[in-house]
């Protein structure tokens, strides 16, 4: 009997805990930019918010056999991208904008064209300070440029996968 209320306890400590974990951050103003019939790579964009020092670590999406948080910078006179193989940082309450030129999701080997006006579904994956993985599913609009919200002339403008 005190068996089964302990396990009983734990189990509801797990999904009390899941439930915390899923707002381990907060994004806001995703979008993906559309492509065109036989375009194998595109970019995911947005602004995510840690409530405590987290890293994004992984993303996903069905849409594209590979999907990676990229970093693109000035390295002398050449723009480099790359990918973060120990994912982005998310420092506590500090935005970190994912943006055209910038830190990004990389979507590749499309499976299917982005289509404008249509949503990807896009799973982020966070690990928070002490370790604990957590996943955020998201349903991302395809456009062509930024949304207004977000758009600057020359984020809209500056990159193009």
């Amino acid at each position: 009997m005190k068996l089964t209320v302990i396990a009983g306890a734990a189990l509801l400590t797990a999904a009390f805990s899941g439930a915390a974990l899923a707002q381990v951050a907060e994004v806001k103003n995703a979008w993906a930019r559309a492509t065109v019939q036989g375009q194998k790579a595109s970019g995911a964009f947005m602004q995510i918010t840690a409530k405590e020092n987290a890293t994004l670590v992984s993303v996903s999406s069905p849409v594209a056999g590979v999907a990676e948080v990229h970093e693109m910078k000035m390295e002398g006179d050449v723009m480099k991208m790359r990918a973060l193989d120990k994912g982005l940082a998310l420092p506590a309450g500090k935005a970190v904008e994912l943006k055209p030129g910038g830190y990004h999701v990389m979507l590749m080997d499309l499976k299917v064209a982005l289509q404008k006006d249509t949503t990807i579904p896009l799973t982020l994956v966070f690990k928070d300070a002490k370790g604990v993985e957590s996943k955020s599913e998201l349903k991302v609009p395809v456009t062509t440029v930024a949304p207004a919200a977000s758009a600057s002339p020359a984020a809209a403008g500056a990159h193009k996968h």
